[in-house]
């Protein structure tokens, strides 16, 4: 295993940093206090090219592997302050673009890709609902084939992007006695008929990311909507959270290098003023020590996948130790900071942070994968 970035990957790096620090960062206080999604940083990052990082060129994209995807998300997530906006881009990508790269037809990817990748169209994937969160395989929403059309009705919830999407995978069961493997994936368009937002949801962290409900009642669909085939719902989820889970909190790895340089110059500063400082010392070393061990288990499974593997234990221990990692070192900022806290916005990043350990399956879910594979 390599572990240094090559010249390309560096340079794509400091574009992003650079790139980010200068359009990303305006009136994010007043966005979040009012949990509004920035269009402009959306567009903006599509048009330099996040949106599209591992989606072949021919279909809009930059055609990058996914180390060199993990790498410019973490330079995302180092110089953008705007966890909602990087949150949602992320959401895009994995729910809706791989789906598509993977298991549409030609001419899916090629209406769909090329929108997506520009920033277009937003595109959500609908699985969540109310009684089917981290069980997601029993949810409840059914599809039924009616001769060149499906009649899908249900209920989704949580669903990030969902106030503006341009285009849903919804996954609904055609056939219950199946069980998970009666699940499909249905492309449903904004405008389609029995197509409804119900409720926009407010939430405590990543207030800039929009989320809402969504209903379908009678939603009619062609045939030619499927994702896939018939039945492969599950496959398609299942691939798409192995990408999420090891690349959605790539930028939390840069959150958190940030968040240390931030402590260490005021560290550094408090001593220079003959302040307290000593206490300090312990808590920036465990906080370096996190953040190498979070940026090893996601390099490794980001290598893995590179290699063609599908480290399904590799991305859950991603998953669980990042989202946890990341926590902490917002909580050790929050008493390095004390009552300094007022100006450097961390009780925010702490709210963001804290949704990591929901979103993409919970740390729990993460957890029962590991234990799952040795049997328990």
């Amino acid at each position: 295993m390599e572990f240094s970035w090559t010249n390309e990957q560096l340079a794509l790096r400091h574009s992003v940093i650079q790139f980010a620090r200068a359009e990303l960062n305006r009136d994010l206080v007043e966005h979040e206090a009012n949990e509004e999604f920035s269009w402009d940083g959306w567009r903006k990052s599509a048009q330099f090219g996040i949106h599209g990082l591992p989606i072949p060129k021919e279909y809009g994209g930059r055609g990058a592997d996914i180390l060199t995807t993990v790498c410019a998300l973490e330079a995302m997530g180092y110089a953008c302050r705007d966890n909602g906006l990087i949150f949602s881009i992320n959401a895009h990508m994995w729910s809706s673009e791989i789906p598509f790269l993977m298991f549409g037809d030609e001419e899916q990817k090629n209406r769909y890709l090329p929108k997506l990748t520009s920033g277009e169209f937003v595109g959500i994937h609908a699985m969540t609902e109310p009684a089917a969160g981290s069980d997601a395989f029993s949810l409840r929403s059914r599809a039924e084939r009616k001769g060149d059309r499906y009649i899908i009705n249900g209920s989704k919830t949580f669903i990030t992007n969902a106030p503006i999407a341009d285009v849903v995978i919804v996954f609904a069961n055609l056939d219950p006695a199946k069980g998970a493997r009666g699940i499909t994936a249905f492309i449903v368009d904004k405008g389609t008929s029995g197509f409804n937002i119900s409720r926009k949801l407010h939430k405590m962290g990543l207030r800039t990311s929009p989320m809402a409900e969504l209903a379908f009642v009678d939603c009619e669909v062609p045939l030619e909507n499927v994702l896939g085939k018939e039945g492969a719902g599950t496959a398609i989820f299942t691939a798409s959270m192995e990408w999420e889970r090891i690349c959605i909190l790539a930028s939390e790895i840069g959150t958190m290098q940030r968040l240390i340089e931030s402590c260490v110059r005021f560290a550094l500063d408090r001593k220079r003023s003959g302040g307290e400082y000593s206490s300090f010392s312990s808590k920036i070393a465990d906080m370096e020590i996190r953040l190498e061990t979070a940026r090893l288990v996601l390099y490794q499974a980001a290598w893995l996948k590179s290699l063609g593997k599908h480290p399904l234990r590799e991305a859950a221990i991603c998953k669980a130790y990042v989202a946890e990692a990341c926590v902490q070192t917002c909580l050790d900022a929050i008493q390095i900071y004390g009552t300094s806290l007022n100006d450097c916005q961390i009780e925010r990043e702490l709210r963001d942070a804290i949704a990591g350990k929901i979103y993409s399956g919970t740390t729990e879910i993460q957890k029962t994968i590991i234990a799952g594979l040795h049997g328990l």
